[in-house]
């Protein structure tokens, strides 16, 4: 009776120590993770390599490691992955996230850019569901050197095919006939050039006697216009001096001869309006005069002076038979 009641009560404090032991473990496992912060991060590119798990680093320091990975239902384009960083990561406004590839196939998220004295990211107060929809801070995203080249070689695939197509038809041979021919007649050209080269450093030579004679022309007329001008300022002006005073002078007598004209105006408007009338009566009566006298002389002529003194002799009268 003694030994059973002996075992009950060694089984008793074992399961007592099993349950404080558990329970230990329990409050080790919140207390770990309660340190722990976790973090959203939506990657818009492939996130091959990464998985639940990988690790987070820090400026190339472990900090957390990769918590889920899921599509992002409001947008598939994007992924989201939830982080679970050390309570010590300085996760400040400014720090980026990127998926670092390697070479073996697997994927780490890289953290870094925190600014110093920046304040930490989080929720705001208001509108937390627009920063943070799913309830904890959302860390931005850059394009890594190598996950912007792995997320590019498709296109870059489709260029390099392209460019090889239109090469192979550049190069086709139609058109290298017509590349040849036109190295040929580059071939040519040149040595034309190379045997006319005296030629044309004759003809350099001679465009530079060409190009010093006609500056010194120009040095030429530069002189003479100035001696142009010296002659203009010497001679012309006297000359010009003079005339200005002949002017001067035959618009003195101008003014004086339309003074004389303006004084002799009465005397000529009285001489035309009674003067000229008595000479026109005048040479009227001359007239008369001297039709008068030419008819006395007609009759001298005709009946001698008798004609003049006596009547008229009318003329003899004969009759028929």
């Amino acid at each position: 009776m003694e030994t059973r009641s002996n075992h009950v009560l060694v089984g008793a404090v074992v399961l007592i120590l099993l349950l404080v032991l558990a329970l230990f473990t329990v409050w080790l496992a919140r207390l770990g993770t309660s340190e722990n912060k976790e973090y959203d991060i939506f990657f818009k590119q492939s996130v091959d390599g990464l998985a639940k798990g990988s690790q987070v680093a820090y400026s190339g320091v472990p900090s957390g490691q990769v918590k889920d990975i899921q599509l992002w239902k409001p947008d598939p384009q994007y992924v989201r992955v939830r982080v679970a960083l050390n309570g010590g990561t300085p996760i400040l406004q400014g720090t980026t996230a990127a998926i670092q590839s390697s070479f073996t196939g697997t994927s780490t998220v890289a953290l870094d850019g925190g600014v110093k004295g920046a304040p930490p990211i989080g929720c705001p107060k208001e509108n937390p569901e627009r920063e943070c929809p799913y309830g904890v801070p959302v860390i931005p995203t850059k394009t890594s050197g190598l996950g912007a080249i792995l997320s590019s070689a498709p296109q870059l695939l489709e260029r390099l095919s392209t460019l090889t197509e239109r090469l192979t038809i550049l190069l086709g041979d139609k058109n290298q006939a017509s590349i040849a021919g036109i190295l040929a007649n580059t071939n040519r050209l040149t040595g034309a050039l190379a045997d006319r080269a005296p030629e044309i450093a004759a003809t350099l030579a001679q465009t530079r006697v060409a190009i010093q004679q006609a500056g010194d022309a120009a040095q030429k007329i530069g002189d003479l216009a100035e001696t142009t001008n010296g002659v203009l300022s010497d001679d012309v002006k006297p000359t010009l001096a003079n005339l200005n005073d002949a002017i001067v002078s035959a618009k003195q007598s101008t003014e004086t001869l339309n003074a004389a004209v303006q004084d002799a105006r009465p005397g000529l408007q009285d001489f035309s309006k009674q003067t000229v009338p008595n000479v026109n009566e005048l040479i009227r009566n001359l007239r008369d005069m001297s039709k008068s006298l030419s008819e006395v002389s007609e009759r001298i002529n005709q009946g001698g002076a008798s004609s003049v003194l006596g009547p008229q002799k009318l003329p003899d009268y004969k009759g028929k038979k």
